[in-house]
């Protein structure tokens, strides 16, 4: 499985002009940073605020430019213009906020809106709004105002106007930040459903690590660079990486993690309270 997305000594900093709207001019908000991410792939990316995750995924699909090294998707180098409108098709994003990106009177409207700006036939958009909405259990709302969805709606909806385009790569920017708990599982389930059942490549930033668990890849970013990169379970027993990020293993991994310093032998696939206590009784 060869490499989809590839980052060859990347480092960002701001330039002089936009001193004043972030940070100071020269100051690398990433540095030197190299990574592989393969097709079919989750990878998990979390870190602190300000440690460098949103400017990493922007970075991925051009809509910022390294200042140094090169950022290619499936061959594409973000740099060259004539490459962009391609790569952007391969890749998606969804964004923290679903409002910035809903803006039609009603959801299959809002689906269908990059189809058309792609000029495809009727008959396809149609077909391909179906199929997004079916992906993401929406097809009974595609007639409701997106105003009067929920949260974990709102951004299914968001989810389902990316998939529409047919991309091979997701990537979402801490989609569930904003949403309550029962919404957070219903985006989540949709995400890991789209990766296990149709192979499409999942970059999924969150602060939430009990989101991160059914990634096959975490890293963990701190300063401008990753500092941890592997599985879940790996930085969850990992204290000196959590340390080091101001990160937290979710409340069943940290008991986990207790139980095994006293000696009890468990598996490392536990993920719930549930599964622990299923194992424990045995």
């Amino acid at each position: 499985m060869g490499s989809f997305i590839r980052f060859s000594d990347v480092s960002f900093w701001y330039s002089k002009e936009k001193e004043d709207n972030f940070q100071s001019a020269g100051s690398h908000v990433l540095s030197e940073i190299s990574l592989d991410i393969n097709k079919g792939e989750f990878l998990a990316l979390v870190g602190p605020n300000g440690c460098g995750k949103s400017t990493l995924i922007r970075l991925i699909n051009g809509l910022l430019l390294p200042s140094m090294g090169s950022v290619s998707v499936d061959g594409l180098d973000t740099d060259k213009r004539d490459h962009l409108s391609a790569i952007r098709r391969k890749i998606g994003m969804v964004f923290q906020n679903p409002d910035t990106q809903l803006f039609a009177s009603v959801v299959e409207e809002d689906v269908a809106f990059g189809c058309e700006n792609l000029c495809l036939p009727r008959t396809e958009i149609r077909e391909r709004v179906d199929w997004a909405l079916e992906q993401v259990g929406m097809e009974e709302y595609r007639n409701y105002p997106p105003h009067r969805l929920s949260g974990g709606q709102k951004q299914k909806v968001a989810i389902a106007g990316v998939l529409a385009m047919r991309p091979e790569c997701i990537v979402l920017d801490e989609p569930t930040s904003m949403l309550d708990p029962g919404s957070k599982q219903e985006v989540l389930s949709a995400v890991r459903d789209l990766n296990t059942r149709h192979n499409i490549t999942v970059i999924y930033v969150t602060h939430d690590m009990s989101e991160t668990i059914y990634s096959s890849r975490i890293m963990a970013m701190a300063r401008g660079k990753i500092v941890f990169e592997g599985n879940p379970e790996q930085l969850f027993a990992d204290k000196e990486s959590l340390r080091f990020t101001g990160l937290e293993a979710p409340p069943v991994h940290q008991l986990v993690n207790s139980l095994k310093e006293q000696g009890i032998r468990l598996p490392a696939n536990i993920n719930s309270l549930e599964e622990l206590v299923d194992f424990i009784c045995l």
